[in-house]
């Protein structure tokens, strides 16, 4: 039996478009010999959708798209997600679909409660395992967290004949390093449970999150038998037979790099916030420093050039040497290019502002005004011009607040929220060699960085090294480390202290920025929710 596992892009709440998009897929599949075709979790609505899950006529919606996704399903049979709307309760459902009819629907039994799901909040937890035959051959339903929990599954899987297929239909956001998680837990999946596994998973962006795809067969033995693609659209078709798995769309193995497939999942998770969200055009506010000029590659890769504008913004702190690399790079990647000088406009401001007894340019808020003025002229060519903004700060300022609120956090969507600055260096040398000649002019990655809004500013005035910062933030963010497991994990205790005193006091910037893509374990925001009013502190 040739099963087809069809990872898609779907947009949450857009029942006719999804509709649209799994009818298409479906009919493809079938042309490729498909004699089952298999969607991913929730494919019917996109995932996640959230409180609509709360509205009774979301899930009204819901059904009738799936009866008449249904009444078309009469070649072979399909399997797709779908939110279900029973007496006590919505549930996170799977259908199997033939003949023109809903034949199976199996409801997902372990529902995540952590990190970025809040699956308890909407759905109850199904209680019934459910397996069908199809072309002779038994095949086991699972969703997704099903699969991850394989204690709990695999007692559920106990009330059934043992299966030749277990299928898992999936919405797996993506983080770095993920995939090799993934492989591991199918591939022990499959082992334990003595039955080939077939894994269906949603790509693209929604809001924050990203799916990456990488849909999968993996054999008895836990080798993963073909993969389809990361972060696009693909069909992926393995044969099953009584002596085990065959690919049919056999895949190169592709070995995992981290820069390359944060650069991907950026790019998606900006592609679908702006084209899902009805923007077609979006501003980057150029610098000539390192975190503006890979923004403004992604935009650049993710709109196509012709859809992107650069600003540059100098003032008398900016040096020709950014100044050059910012316009470079602008005709480097073939985006529009615009220079708004704001040196009248800041000696303005700071005019009037000196009519208040103390105000002074030697300040940091003499600084932020800088960037104040410069997040004013975007948003007004936003409004203008219907252009979104994209903002420009990484993991590393994020965290420690290194950041000018209604400034340089002032935007629509913050591409790089979750890349640390170590990476976004890392990511910018990648994009160069996949490019095969220098886009990102070498000066602006070799550079100290600096915000420039006093003289001869770096970014080390304010800042440890890079380095430092962002080990003391990956364990202090991402694992959850204690001061006193920092030092002893190597780090200076009064460099330890003084970081997460900066983490801590800035989770009301945070607030307060626009959403981004998530890459990293543990990002701020949906990964992370922390009180802003808190005295909790970690000491050594």
């Amino acid at each position: 039996m040739k099963i087809a596992l069809i990872q898609i892009n779907p947009i949450v709440g857009d029942f006719e478009y999804n509709l649209d998009k799994i009818s298409s897929a479906y009919s493809k599949a079938v042309e490729l010999g498909a004699e089952l075709t298999v969607f991913p979790e929730l494919a019917l609505s996109g995932y996640p959708p959230e409180d609509l899950l709360l509205k009774p006529h979301f899930t009204d919606s819901a059904y009738a798209a799936l009866r008449k996704l249904a009444a078309s399903v009469i070649q072979v049979p399909a399997v797709v997600g779908f939110p279900s709307k029973k007496e006590g309760g919505c549930y996170n459902s799977l259908a199997l679909l033939a003949h023109g009819d809903i034949a199976e629907v199996y409801d997902k039994h372990v529902l995540p409660n952590y990190g970025v799901f809040d699956e308890r909040r909407y759905f109850k937890s199904g209680s019934k395992a459910v397996s069908a035959e199809i072309n002779g051959f038994s095949v086991a339903f699972t969703i997704c967290e099903d699969i991850w929990q394989l204690d709990e599954i695999a007692g559920h899987l106990e009330a059934l004949p043992h299966p030749d297929l277990i299928l898992n239909i999936s919405a797996s956001p993506f983080h770095k390093g993920k995939i090799e998680q993934r492989k591991q837990i199918l591939a022990n999946a499959a082992r334990t449970l003595g039955s080939p596994l077939a894994y269906c998973n949603l790509v693209g962006g929604q809001d924050e999150l990203v799916f990456d795809g990488r849909s999968m067969f993996v054999d008895t033995d836990g080798k993963v038998v073909t993969k389809a693609a990361a972060f696009d659209e693909d069909i992926c078709i393995a044969d099953l037979t009584r002596d085990g798995l065959t690919a049919v769309t056999p895949r190169a193995a592709q070995p995992e790099d981290v820069s390359l497939e944060v650069f991907h999942a950026v790019t998606t998770g900006t592609r679908d916030y702006i084209r899902k969200n009805g923007f077609k055009k979006a501003v980057v506010g150029l610098s000539g420093g390192i975190d503006s000029a890979v923004v403004a590659a992604v935009a650049a890769e993710a709109l196509g050039p012709e859809n992107v504008i650069g600003v540059t913004m100098p003032s008398q702190f900016n040096s020709a040497q950014t100044r050059s690399d910012a316009k470079v790079l602008a005709d480097n990647l073939g985006i529009a290019f615009h220079t708004i000088p704001i040196g009248d406009t800041l000696n303005s401001f700071h005019t009037e502002l000196l009519q208040i007894d103390g105000w002074n340019d030697k300040t940091t808020a003499y600084e932020n005004l800088q960037a104040r003025i410069r997040g004013t002229l975007l948003m007004s060519l936003s409004n203008q011009f219907g252009w979104l903004v994209l903002t420009t700060g990484n993991k590393s300022e994020t965290a420690v607040g290194y950041s000018t609120l209604y400034g340089d956090t002032a935007g629509g969507f913050a591409v790089i929220k979750d890349v640390p600055k170590t990476l976004v260096y890392k990511i910018a040398r990648r994009f160069n060699e996949l490019k095969g000649r220098e886009i990102i002019p070498e000066s602006t990655i070799t550079r100290p960085p600096s915000a420039e809004l006093r003289t001869d500013q770096k970014d080390s005035d304010s800042l440890p090294d890079y380095d430092l910062l962002d080990g003391i933030i990956e364990g202090y963010v991402e694992k959850d480390m204690s001061a006193a497991e920092l030092v002893n994990a190597g780090f200076d205790a009064e460099l330890v202290q003084r970081v997460i005193r900066l983490v801590d006091m800035n989770e009301y910037k945070r607030r307060q920025c626009p959403p981004g893509v998530k890459i990293t374990p543990k990002a701020f925001g949906r990964d992370r929710r922390m009180p802003i009013t808190n005295r909790y502190k970690t000491r050594i």
